[in-house]
């Protein structure tokens, strides 16, 4: 049976429908929560496995990598085998992985598991989101859009302290083995409530080759970021190499794609300029709020003094509002044009990093908490829009191809923010540090004073040079973070523009089709 012709399925109602929700989304925040959970706990990995902190960061890479190089496939899995299928497959093996994870005795053995981990977790965030669509009626797909969007927005924020928590409470493991219960429980209730859901599954050819370049150009370029500031990037042959392979396997990739008549990736979605559109400032400004969400945390504990959970509790507001406007956002967005709404969204985060740029190293716990509990505003508008406009009038056989697509590019400008973030940030305080140091000479009387009060305080002239360095660090880290919080703000505003060249939506209905499919 031809799938685009297949008739949509009627959606769910009362508590089936809120059931079928916390089931999908559970089995997506599991996903979002493992690639920040294991951040904060890397030292701890370390340790007890008998490595470097810098090889204990594989841990972080290699799901990163392969969730990245799996996503795209969901368009095919999805055709092949069924929405509701591959969903609960791949949230099954995510937890044998989590499970296996955990019980790991050595680094290659975590770093393997990891890998199996991220490969199998491709397809969860972007099928759990066609399934959400699924059970909704058309009325309400901007709401099922806000409960998914609040779902990926707020998991990177709770997986820190979640995961410190976690680790100092029991130990490392058992941020795997948490994901056990949750995705069995999870996946029991989507099995009782989609299985006579199932779309009828048709025989399409996989294209091998695509495969074969996306495994080669994703895992390359993220090599490439994650490891670029330990090599000191383009000084380093191996980094010059990675880079060479990315670009020439995705100039490969797209030539062979756009000639596929069944391709892995769907980049002829890019042709339509809503998608273009929707897709490219949405992966922007999802890089820009990713990097401020791992800039923010660093310098709190390295440059303020904060312990890893008061980092995250300076971090964890950032739900409330959140949760409490993107109902209303969802319910709204296919009576207001997503373009406004989005706007207040940009211009919102705009404001906001605006007000962290004039942070300084005398600020206190509630000045760092105000723009992070008023940047839940700005979520509430941001993702539930731009999905609107990604998808606007998308055919329903497409759907699961452009939710992945997507998701892929989201998810991989996350790790380009994340890399770019941090070594700007080291950069710009390298050269705030030198500034600074030239202005503190010897003979300069603050200087002098200063040393004097150290050695009255019982420092040796190495101990209060040293004392000096330090508060020379604090003060360039923060004025480098005020130039990263600054920018951040500038390209904010500027995004606002190229949301602009998008056309008006078609309207939700298409979505909801394209979700049931």
């Amino acid at each position: 049976m031809n799938h685009a012709s297949a008739a949509p399925l009627p959606p769910l109602y009362g508590a089936e429908r809120w059931l079928a929700t916390i089931s999908v989304s559970l089995a997506t925040f599991m996903n979002v929560l493992d690639s920040s959970i294991a951040n904060v706990s890397i030292p701890a990995i370390a340790g007890d496995l008998g490595v470097s902190p810098a090889q204990g960061t594989w841990v972080i890479t290699s799901f990163a990598v392969a969730n990245a190089i799996s996503m795209p496939l969901t368009g095919w899995l999805a055709m092949r085998f069924g929405a509701v299928r591959v969903f609960i497959t791949s949230t099954l093996l995510f937890v044998l992985a989590s499970w296996l994870c955990g019980l790991a005795p050595t680094i290659e053995a975590l770093v393997g598991f990891r890998v199996l981990q991220g490969l199998v977790a491709g397809p969860m965030i972007p099928l759990s989101q066609t399934l959400l669509l699924s059970v909704y009626p058309p009325a309400l797909a901007g709401m099922a859009t806000a409960l998914f969007g609040m779902t990926v927005l707020v998991a990177p924020v709770v997986g820190p302290l979640l995961g410190g928590w976690v680790t100092e409470q029991f130990s490392w493991p058992w941020i795997f083995y948490i994901n056990v219960p949750l995705g069995l429980g999870a996946m029991a209730v989507v099995w009782q409530l989609f299985r006579d859901r199932q779309q009828p599954p048709r025989r399409v050819p996989l294209d091998r080759v695509g495969l074969l370049l996306v495994v080669v150009w994703v895992g390359a370029m993220q090599l490439m970021l994650d490891q670029g500031k330990e090599q000191d990037w383009f000084a380093s042959t191996e980094i010059v190499v990675l880079a060479l392979v990315a670009a020439v396997g995705f100039v490969f990739f797209l030539v062979w794609e756009l000639g596929e008549s069944h391709p892995v990736v769907d980049i002829r979605l890019f042709a339509r300029r809503n998608f273009l559109v929707g897709t490219l400032a949405l992966s922007i400004a999802y890089g820009l709020i990713f990097g401020n969400i791992v800039l923010l945390p660093l310098w709190l504990q390295q440059y303020m003094g904060y312990t890893a959970t008061w980092a995250g509790l300076a971090m964890a507001p950032v739900g409330l509002l959140a949760i409490v406007l993107s109902p209303w956002v969802g319910h709204n967005v296919s009576r207001i044009d997503p373009r406004r709404l989005t706007t207040v969204a940009f211009l919102g985060f705009a404001a906001i990093l605006w007000m962290r740029a004039q942070f300084n190293t005398q600020a206190d716990f509630a000045t760092i908490l105000w723009p992070t509990l008023l940047q839940g505003i700005a979520m509430a508008f941001f993702f539930i829009p731009l999905q609107a406009i990604a998808y606007a009038g998308l055919p329903p056989a497409r759907m699961a191809s452009a939710t992945g697509l997507n998701n892929f590019v989201r998810i991989t400008a996350g790790a380009v923010g994340t890399s770019v973030f941090t070594t700007l940030w080291e950069s710009r305080a390298s050269l705030h540090h030198a500034q600074l140091a030239e202005q503190i000479s010897p003979a300069h009387p603050a200087a002098q004073q200063t040393l004097a009060q150290l050695r009255a305080a019982g420092y040796t002239q190495e101990q209060a040079l040293a004392q000096i360095n330090r508060l020379i660090d604090q003060q360039a880290f923060t004025m480098a973070a005020n130039d990263l919080f600054w920018l951040s703000s500038m390209l904010f505003i500027a995004l606002v523009a190229l949301l602009w060249t998008s056309g008006r939506r078609a309207g939700p209905a298409a979505a909801v089709e394209g979700g049931a499919h």
